[in-house]
């Protein structure tokens, strides 16, 4: 059975041994045996184990990741290929939706969003409903003078327009793609402006970047059926 010492791997993938360790005290690979002089020896199944996870980590996030780690040792394999298609399942999601915003917001009047009549003006939680983010994401960008709100004036409550909600769609849709507020302002200024072309753009970069996560999360699962023959 052929060995390798940690500087081995960790030159193969190019990280560094600390990297390994982490992954091995994190439990995401098989136990390591020891030599007498308590130096580890890894494996092929090792190497596939590192491999795999240097894979997922393109696509997936961290703690996905682990947990399929984790799953995969326990060898219920059939509960860690769901979770991964999970994953890409809302991937999917992700892009319909993208595809179905930047369609709404090309519509001026904007009267109807997902078979939803919307009134002129909505609570944060209504406008959080629709957007499908959190209120508290909602104030965060109302403090970072993404959009505002208006006063209810009988309670005093935050209450969103039509083209307010409209931004926070675009900020939701486009936040991982749009790192810079100031970048995100001329966004939305766009919209304001109407300036369709610079806004659909920036979607058709969200869509890129979405398309690549499915292709970095298929090489993943690549690595992972590879990694499971180790166990059959």
């Amino acid at each position: 059975m052929e060995t390798y010492s940690p500087k081995q791997i960790a030159s193969i993938l190019k990280v560094s041994t600390t990297t390994l360790r982490r992954y091995e005290e994190q439990d995401l690979i098989p136990d390591v045996p020891r030599t007498k002089s308590n130096h580890r020896l890894y494996t092929s199944i090792h190497v596939q184990a590192f491999i795999t996870i240097r894979a997922l980590l393109k696509g997936y996030d961290i703690p996905v990741v682990y947990e399929v780690m984790r799953i995969i040792k326990d060898a219920n394999f059939e509960k860690a290929l769901w979770l991964v298609n999970e994953q890409q399942f809302h991937i999917q999601v992700e892009k319909q939706r993208v595809e179905e915003i930047l369609t709404k917001i090309k519509d001026s009047n904007f009267t109807e969003y997902k078979n939803m009549k919307l009134k002129e003006f909505m609570s944060i939680g209504e406008v959080a409903k629709i957007a499908g983010v959190n209120s508290s994401a909602i104030r965060y960008w109302e403090n970072e003078g993404l959009i505002h709100s208006e006063r209810n004036n009988e309670n005093g409550y935050r209450v969103f327009s039509i083209p307010q909600l409209r931004k926070i769609l675009v900020i939701r849709s486009l936040r991982k793609t749009v790192y810079y507020i100031e970048n995100m302002k001329k966004l939305l200024n766009d919209l304001d402006t109407q300036n369709y072309g610079r806004i659909e753009h920036s979607f058709q970069l969200a869509l890129e970047k979405l398309n690549n996560q499915l292709l970095f999360q298929m090489k993943g699962i690549a690595e992972v059926m590879k990694y499971i023959n180790f166990y059959e």
